[in-house]
C-alpha cells in the first residue's frame, strides 16, 4: 500500500482527454518562433490566472519554463555565484539540495516551529543570513506542513529581504489547494525583489506536459535589472516547446474541474484519517491548511527510518519518514492525501496497527 504517491495521473482523476489533446494539436506549432520569456498567448494565460486571485502582474515580468526546477535552476544562476547560499525551510521537500548541488550554491536553513499550526522563525532567520546569503525560499502552502504564509509573515519576509539585500523565492505550486479560505499570492509583491514560481504539474495535474513558469516582482530598479538578466538566461535554453505552450491557455482554463476531484479526496482522506485516529491516543496529525499531505506525530521510540522499514517489510505499508522533509527529530511520519480512498483506508488500517 502505497501512501506516499504524489503524482496525480496515478491517482484514479478523470481527465478531459479530448480537450487536452486537442489543445496539443495546434497547427501553429509547426512554424518556430524562439521567445526567451514563452509565447504571449500563454504568459496571457498566466497573467489571468494570477488576476483571477488578485494579483496583477505585467505580461513582460512572466518567464515560462519547462519546471519548476528549471525555473529554480534559472533563477539560482541568476543571483548566486558558485559558494553563495540561499536560505530554505526545515522541513520541507527534499528537492532543494538537489538545486543546490547542481548549481554549486549552498543552503542554510531556517526553522519553522509547530505550536497548534506551524510559524516562521524570524529570529533563527537572522541568525541564517550571512554575507553570502542572496535569498530566502518560503514555499506556500509549505510540503510536507501544509500550511500558508501569512499576512504578517509576509510583510516581516518583505522587511527583512528588503534591509538585507535578498531575494524572495516564493514556490507557490501547491497554492490552489487550500482547505480554508483563500489565501493571497506573492505575486505583484512590491517590497522586496520577488521570484513567485508556479506551474500546471499541480495546478493542472499535468507534470507530464512540462509547463511552469517564473514571475518577477519588485522594486521597479531591481526587478529591471532581473528581468535583463533573466532573459539571457532563458534566451540561452529556450526550453519550452511550442505544442505545450499553445495549450497552455486551455490546460489553465480547465483547471477548476481536476481541483475540484484532488480537493474532494484530499478532505475524504482527512476525515478517514482523523477518524481511525480516534483509535489510537498516541497518534496524532499535526494541523495543516492546505497542499497533498498530512504529518503524523507518532512515538520516537525508534528512528522514523527504522519505523517506515518496519511497516514496510511487516505491513506492507509505504510511508515517508519524516527526516526525508528535514524533520528536526524523530517522531514523524508523512502520508499522502491524494491516494484512491480504498488504498488510503486500508493502508491506514494496517499502518495503525504496528501502535496497538
Amino acid at each position: 500500500m502505497d501512501l506516499t504517491v504524489s503524482n496525480p495521473t496515478e491517482c484514479g482523476f478523470e481527465y478531459d482527454q479530448r480537450t487536452i489533446l486537442d489543445a496539443l494539436r495546434n497547427p501553429a506549432a509547426l512554424k518556430y518562433e524562439p521567445a526567451p520569456r514563452g509565447l504571449v498567448s500563454a504568459r496571457q494565460a498566466v497573467r489571468e490566472y494570477y488576476a483571477e486571485r488578485g494579483a496583477a502582474i505585467d505580461i513582460d515580468d512572466i518567464f515560462l519554463t519547462t519546471s519548476t526546477s528549471e525555473a529554480y535552476s534559472f533563477v539560482f544562476q541568476l543571483l548566486c555565484n558558485p559558494g553563495d547560499e540561499i536560505l530554505i525551510p526545515a522541513p520541507s521537500y527534499p528537492l532543494f539540495d538537489f538545486l543546490a548541488d547542481i548549481q554549486d550554491v549552498k543552503l542554510a536553513r531556517y526553522p519553522l516551529v509547530y505550536d497548534h499550526g506551524w510559524q516562521i522563525d524570524f529570529h533563527a532567520v537572522e541568525q541564517a543570513i550571512t554575507p553570502r546569503a542572496r535569498a530566502l525560499i518560503v514555499v506556500h502552502p509549505n510540503n510536507p506542513t501544509g500550511h500558508f504564509t501569512k499576512r504578517a509573515e509576509m510583510e516581516k519576509l518583505n522587511a527583512i529581504c528588503s534591509a538585507r539585500r535578498l531575494a524572495l523565492i516564493v514556490d507557490e505550486v501547491f497554492l490552489d489547494f487550500h482547505l480554508d479560505g483563500r489565501p493571497a499570492s506573492f505575486a505583484g509583491n512590491r517590497d522586496a525583489l520577488t521570484f513567485t514560481l508556479s506551474g500546471i504539474s499541480k495546478i493542472c495535474g499535468l507534470p507530464q506536459m512540462k509547463a511552469a513558469w517564473v514571475a518577477v516582482s519588485g522594486p521597479q530598479e531591481s526587478k529591471r535589472e532581473a528581468l535583463a538578466r533573466l532573459e539571457v538566461i532563458a534566451d540561452t535554453y529556450l526550453s519550452m516547446s511550442a505544442p505545450v505552450q499553445l495549450a497552455l491557455p486551455t490546460f489553465l482554463s480547465d483547471r477548476a474541474a481536476f481541483q475540484r476531484q484532488l480537493m474532494a479526496r484530499v478532505r475524504g482522506n482527512l476525515a478517514e484519517l482523523d477518524g481511525q485516529l480516534v483509535l489510537r491516543s498516541v497518534l496524532s496529525r499535526l494541523e495543516l491548511e492546505g497542499g497533498w499531505y498530512a504529518v503524523l506525530r507518532v512515538p520516537a521510540t525508534r528512528s522514523d527510518e527504522e519505523l517506515t522499514l518496519v511497516l514496510l517489510d511487516e505491513k506492507g505499508v509505504y510511508v515517508h519518514p519524516g527526516h526525508y522533509y528535514d524533520f528536526s527529530s524523530d517522531g514523524y511520519l508523512v502520508v499522502s492525501l491524494i491516494c484512491e480512498e480504498r488504498e488510503f483506508k486500508t493502508g491506514l488500517e494496517r499502518l495503525l496497527m504496528q501502535f496497538r
